[in-house]
């Protein structure tokens, strides 16, 4: 409603706010309404009428409890004051007492004083029932008149209209709100994976130290490691997508540890012999500790099992490529992207005129037998220097790389091994070098021969050409055929990951 409206008007806008058709009609047809007429009409259509306001809200809420409490005090004020004043009056007429008559003027003097106190005790407990209900009738009346004037304050159709809407909309928004957080919490949480995310051509980043350790040190876990990779069957494999890719960071990891995960795993030499898949487990660093086991053959076979996932992965990816190479090289017509990707193959391969016959021939797997014998042979099964102290398992030289200093190495020797920051960069590096090596290009064109003919590329049909490899020539080459045979390596020859796809023998 709005201020200074007379109580006739206030009547007429309630009707308009609860549209009183009645009343409507009458304004419409110039019908002058009392006052009376108009309350009437509102009560009949159950519309709560207001006081009349001739008396403002000042003087019912402040100024009429305000009089009220002072015309208490002012009774109180009089009434003890008239009690003070007896008490006075008495007091002289005792002490008039005492001055005439000195015999018995005292004992009337003490008992006047006494009855006096009495009455001005007696006077002053009445003035607190005057006191508390002039207070409780103050908050009374000030209660009443607040309440009141709310009851009959303004009230604004459109303005509660748009409080209410508002109030409807912040409700709607907040419950979208929540329902939105809850869809996406339950979402969280079922796809939350213990494991690696599967990535094809490269190794996946490596976890937090945390979670590695709760993967590796927790042996209860056993269970669940046995979801995440189960036990091959000869008859029934599992699809690319289940099997998931485990990086081991550099945590200083024990022997001890690494075989209770291989155990918890299900990693057994034995099936991948038979089953020709391996899990793709990638360690980033031999056990500091690998020396101390004293079982030669469960030393060899933990050597082996860190080392023949990574050898494996390399070749896979460099199958990729040569897959690629065929299909590229088969098209009249190339795309900028496939150009692009043939420039980088060239320069990775070292190859000179863009020769596409040669980069065929310098792109091709390293057989894993060689490579886990040359591995063996060059890092001392994982136990030597070189090996544990820069992840050297090839004992490739440099002289201008960093590299770790030889303690034997002759005066007019400048070389040093070459150290690199995991395991996989080894072997990529080893890889690299006998595929472009100028000293190993017998070792490439026997091996280019061979897949011409569409036969299995094998280590022992190799190793003779790798004489330049160490200083001791035809020796050293003699060294690595024994070391496949008596290890029974040829056997791993055709071994793939677990999560990659099975590919045919290139045809050429």
């Amino acid at each position: 409603m709005k201020k200074n409206l007379s109580y006739r008007d206030k009547l007429l806008e309630l009707a308009q706010i609860y549209k009183i058709s009645e009343i409507q009609n009458y304004i419409k047809r110039k019908k002058n309404l009392t006052t009376h007429q108009i309350e009437h009409i509102l009560k009949k259509n159950n519309v709560p009428i207001p006081k009349d306001f001739n008396v403002s809200f000042f003087k019912k809420s402040i100024s009429n409890p305000i009089s009220k409490a002072g015309k208490g005090v002012s009774g109180l004020y009089n009434d003890t004051t008239d009690g003070v004043g007896k008490f006075f009056k008495r007091t002289k007429k005792g002490a008039t007492g005492l001055y005439d008559d000195t015999t018995g003027g005292v004992g009337n003097f003490f008992l006047g004083l006494w009855r006096n106190s009495g009455n001005l005790g007696l006077g002053i407990l009445n003035t607190i029932p005057k006191v508390f209900n002039t207070v409780s009738s103050f908050i009374s009346d000030a209660l009443v008149n607040l309440f009141s004037s709310f009851y009959t304050s303004e009230v604004e159709k459109t303005k509660t209209n748009k409080l209410i809407k508002g109030f409807g909309i912040a409700v709607f928004i907040c419950a979208i709100g929540i329902t939105f957080y809850t869809i996406k919490e339950n979402y969280d949480e079922n796809n939350v994976t213990k494991s690696f995310k599967v990535e094809k051509d490269k190794p996946k980043k490596i976890e937090t130290q945390k979670e590695v350790k709760k993967k590796i040190e927790k042996k209860p876990q056993k269970k669940e490691q046995q979801k995440q990779v189960k036990k091959p069957e000869p008859k029934k494999e599992k699809s690319p997508s289940q099997v998931t890719e485990l990086v081991l960071p550099n945590l200083n990891i024990k022997t001890e540890t690494v075989l209770s995960l291989f155990e918890d795993v299900e990693y057994d030499l034995k099936t991948v012999r038979y089953q020709k898949r391996v899990k793709p487990i990638y360690f980033t660093q031999f056990p500091k500790d690998l020396d101390e086991i004293k079982d030669t053959k469960l030393k060899k076979e933990t050597f082996i099992k860190i080392v023949l996932p990574l050898v494996v992965a390399e070749n896979d990816k460099i199958l990729d490529d040569k897959i690629k190479l065929k299909r590229i090289t088969s098209k009249k017509m190339t795309t900028d992207k496939e150009k692009s990707w043939l420039r980088l193959k060239l320069r990775e391969y070292k190859v000179k005129n863009s020769d596409i016959v040669e980069l065929n021939k310098r792109m091709d797997i390293i057989p894993v037998s060689i490579a886990l014998a040359q591995a063996a042979k060059e890092s001392g099964w994982g136990t030597s220097r070189f090996a544990l102290e820069g992840n050297a398992i090839f004992g490739q030289w440099t002289w201008t790389g960093q590299g770790i200093e030889p303690l034997n190495k002759g005066k007019n020797e400048g070389h040093k091994i070459l150290r690199f920051p995991i395991l996989r960069a080894s072997v990529k590096a080893y890889k690299n070098n006998l595929n472009t090596h100028k000293g190993y290009s017998e070792f490439r064109e026997k091996r280019h021969s061979i897949r011409k003919r569409n036969k299995t590329i094998k280590g022992l049909d190799l190793t003779d050409t790798l004489n330049r490899y160490a200083q001791t020539g035809k020796k050293y080459t003699d060294i690595l055929e024994q070391i496949i045979k008596q290890n029974d390596l040829s056997d791993f020859e055709t071994v793939q990951l677990t999560n990659s796809v099975v590919k045919k023998d290139i045809q050429l």
